[in-house]
């Protein structure tokens, strides 16, 4: 999904409704839902023009090798996973696959535990030898009553308890939203699961997997159809005027498609520093989170996460930050109310379909982006079935 694309909500395409000399659709972003649209319509023999602002494809999840030769995402670490066998066999058209799964310890009173907490992270704090039946007991003893579970705080000492909310969740939160727990909606801790076995994968998911030779070269063989044309470093406002298209697909932030008619939509953001170390292992696991110390959230190593053997190791410190491209929309009722009134303005638009994270205001992950972008084409071709199965290279 592409970043801090503006927009416009009163001009029009020169040829509205029709793709005479001119493309069937053009298609403002080319990270997951206007790659996949675009491929998907191509595919259908339409003629497609997919923009972007940003200098190359992928948008966050685009990936480039850096000066030492390690495979990086400039935009944080992107861990692909899923439990919908549509959309991994859509996407295996374009990739072959290295298994991969993620672990992420938590630096907390001097020690490195697994997150999300299960039977090690509660024995190793606590100094216990607990057994997962016994973890159940555990976690019910501490856990507090809450009877209408609003918001993340009611979310975690409700099944943990208040101590372990304290050293894994609340610091951990107030840097990344900048807002205490206690403010933020209910869906923002409840991503993250409390297991009473010692499975310590960060994710649960049927389908986890890195594509082999990157996202990058993913994006790359999604596009290279000979119906879809696309141009980088481009506000798709500077080209409309002239040239003739049918319809838009717009996969960037809906309050700035409409100028910012209601205000402005909230958004956390982040700055991303990259490091580059001469040795092979910067840290014991693909990312260590920091909730109590330190101004950044979390430190990822992209070896562990690509696979790639190299002398030197690159890792990238994310500093949570109020201002900057748009990354996480700020889960409050208020917020949602304000969506609501832009969604109104893009349901009204016939000549434009809205889709992707930016479009929607959804904290969607890519697997999600990538089911909504597949359910789009549907809807616009009016095709009922998904698409045929893939060999998975």
């Amino acid at each position: 999904m592409t970043e801090g694309v503006s927009g416009s909500a009163g001009r029009a395409p020169v040829t509205s409704g029709s793709s005479s000399n001119g493309f069937d659709y053009l298609i403002v972003g080319a990270g997951f839902a206007g790659s996949v649209l675009a491929e998907r319509l191509a595919n259908d023999g339409k003629r497609v023009l997919i923009v972007d602002r940003r200098p190359h494809i992928g948008g966050n999840a685009y990936d480039r090798y850096d000066d030492a030769g390690l495979l990086i995402h400039p935009y944080g670490p992107h861990i692909f996973h899923t439990n919908s066998r549509e959309v991994f066999d859509y996407l295996s058209r374009f990739t072959a696959w290295r298994p991969y799964e993620h672990r992420v310890l938590a630096s907390v009173d001097g020690q490195l535990l697994p997150i999300p907490i299960n039977l090690d992270t509660v024995n190793r704090l606590y100094g216990l030898n607990l057994t997962s039946f016994q973890v159940e007991e555990f976690f019910a003893s501490v856990a507090e009553k809450v009877d209408q579970v609003r918001t993340s705080e009611d979310v975690v000492v409700g099944k943990v308890g208040r101590d372990l909310y304290n050293k894994f969740f609340r610091g951990y939160t107030r840097k990344q939203w900048g807002l205490d727990p206690s403010e933020l909606d209910a869906s923002v801790t409840a991503r993250v699961p409390t297991r009473t076995n010692r499975d310590d994968r960060y994710f649960a998911d049927t389908y986890q997997a890195m594509p082999l030779h990157g996202y990058t070269r993913m994006f790359e063989t999604m596009l290279a159809h000979p119906n879809i044309k696309v141009m980088l470093n481009t506000d798709y406002r500077e080209i409309q005027e002239f040239i003739p298209y049918g319809h838009m697909i717009y996969t960037g932030p809906v309050d700035a498609f409409f100028d910012y008619e209601y205000g402005k939509l909230p958004y956390r953001s982040l700055e991303f520093v990259h490091e580059t170390h001469a040795r092979e292992v910067f840290q014991p696991t693909g990312t260590v989170n920091y909730p109590n110390d330190y101004g950044y959230t979390r430190i990822s190593e992209f070896k562990y996460i690509t696979g790639q053997e190299h002398r030197h190791t690159s890792v990238v410190y994310e500093y949570p930050r109020a201002e900057g491209d748009p990354y996480y929309p700020v889960p409050r009722p208020e917020n949602q109310e304000l969506y609501r009134k832009y969604a109104a303005l893009a349901d009204a638009r016939t000549d434009v379909t809205f889709v992707g994270r930016l479009a929607t205001y959804r904290y969607y992950n890519m697997d999600q982006v990538v089911a909504q972008a597949l359910a789009t084409h549907r809807k616009l071709t009016g095709q009922k079935t998904a698409p045929e199965p893939a060999t998975v290279g």
